[in-house]
């Protein structure tokens, strides 16, 4: 199906005024930026994004977050890493009423890891190499930043009056819980719309699973290393936990009644273990933390009451476990599952956005595997959403991190047509 097709004229000379360039230029400037969640970066790619919104004529909402009303909230979705200050940043055009549709994208970034895993290469420098371009955050997701600051200058630089408003999000903590997200509804930004620029590969993902951080505090009895019999190794002791664990990742991912972008869509893993502190020593505590997967409409209490509940089981067969018991607790960001009703009209406007656009034509409706800001928009917000933005999540918080700049460009170009069939006065 071809853009003249299903593209009316107007429609189709707007997209003529989508600089390409400008968008991949604003990308770049963005990764440049090492907003690591927790870092005096973080306010700073804030502070660019309020300021690119202000050059697009926008009236932007820029506040400073108080952290403590944020974190007594009863509704507060947690945090992994320290903050003494968050920037909360929202444009939104002129128009009358409740925004036609939300665009919305975290800042944040995780940390790059190992500078050796990017072969050399600064992990913020915006290299462009054969199509792609490289860099912590290219994919999750600045792309998607990027992209909704280009849709308000494409509707700029054609002079398309707006018969309705169209708001741009800039969140961040949206990797740690989504504090960003969360304190942008609480100030009572709303929209009838809203869709969340995170990497799809093309897709539309309706739903997302979620994800809780756990940690699980395991003793043991230290003695010389080389007398290891009269000790205990909380390393040892801790395996049983793990292999439970790793069966009910199992158990929890049969009979999956949906199409996700993952084979293993409710995922159970450990992210840091830290036991010892002596090489000759057996050691006397393990620490675990990890994340474990929500699956879409489970009530998280539940999901942590199950994981409970197993490691009890082990605790009760185990001699020592029995005596001396591991201890569960839930730190950081809890992230509940998120979901677009299968028959909300957005669905079909997102596809037929993207079909004439010349995107992929019926774009397939998938699931998320990660938890995101999905469940904040529709719970908190009670906004319709949905994900559809620039890059393969394969590339989320990996090495060498990339998005496709003609993805970057389709994806510009299908919500630009979204905006304009939601927001503008008809032709």
């Amino acid at each position: 199906m071809t853009d003249d097709a299903t593209l009316s004229a107007a429609e189709r000379s707007v997209l003529g005024h989508l600089d390409e360039e400008v968008l991949v230029e604003q990308l770049a400037e963005l990764v440049r930026i090492p907003s690591v969640g927790g870092t005096d970066a973080e306010l700073e790619v804030q502070e660019y994004v309020a300021g690119a919104l202000r050059d697009l004529d926008t009236d932007v909402d820029r506040w400073d977050i108080d952290l403590e009303e944020m974190a007594g909230d009863p509704w507060f979705p947690g945090v992994e890493v320290d903050r003494t200050a968050a920037v909360g940043v929202v444009g939104t055009t002129a128009g009358d009423g409740v925004p036609g549709l939300v665009l919305s994208g975290h800042t944040d970034v995780v940390p790059p890891g190992h500078v050796e895993t990017w072969h050399g290469q600064d992990p913020f420098s915006a290299e462009i190499f054969d199509g792609a371009l490289y860099g912590r955050g290219a994919c999750d997701m600045k792309a998607g930043v990027a992209v909704n600051l280009a849709v308000l200058r494409t509707l700029r630089a054609a002079g398309v009056p707006l018969e309705r408003p169209l708001a741009v999000h800039s969140v961040v903590g949206e990797e740690d819980g989504g504090l960003g997200a969360f304190a942008t509804l609480r100030r009572g930004h709303r929209g009838d719309v809203a869709v969340i620029t995170e990497p799809t590969s093309a897709k539309i993902v309706t739903a997302t699973a979620g994800a809780l951080t756990f940690r699980i505090e395991v003793v043991g009895r230290s003695a010389h290393g080389s007398m290891r019999k009269q000790g205990i190794s909380a390393l040892e002791a801790f395996l049983p936990i793990h292999a439970a664990l790793m069966a009910l990742e199992a158990e929890r991912n049969r009979d999956i009644d949906r199409e996700f972008v993952s084979e293993l869509p409710y995922a159970l893993s450990f992210g840091m273990v830290h036991t010892g502190d002596w090489s000759s020593s057996v050691p006397d505590k393990l620490v675990a933390d990890g994340r474990f997967g929500v699956k879409i409409d489970e009530d998280p209490r539940l999901a942590r009451t199950v994981f409970e509940d197993v490691v009890a089981e082990v605790a009760l067969k185990d001699p020592w476990l029995h005596e001396n018991r591991p201890v569960v607790t839930w730190p950081g960001g809890q992230f509940a599952s998120g979901r677009l009703d299968d028959d909300h009209p957005l669905i079909g406007e997102m596809a037929a956005a993207v079909d004439a656009a010349g995107g992929m034509p019926h774009p397939p409706t998938v699931a998320g595997v990660y938890g995101s800001d999905m469940r904040l928009y529709t719970g908190v917000g009670g906004i319709p959403t949905l994900h559809y933005g620039p890059g393969d999540m394969s590339w989320a918080h990996a090495p060498l991190e990339r998005v496709e700049l003609s993805e970057l460009v389709q994806v510009a170009r299908a919500l630009v047509v979204l905006a304009l069939r939601r927001c503008a006065a008809p032709a």
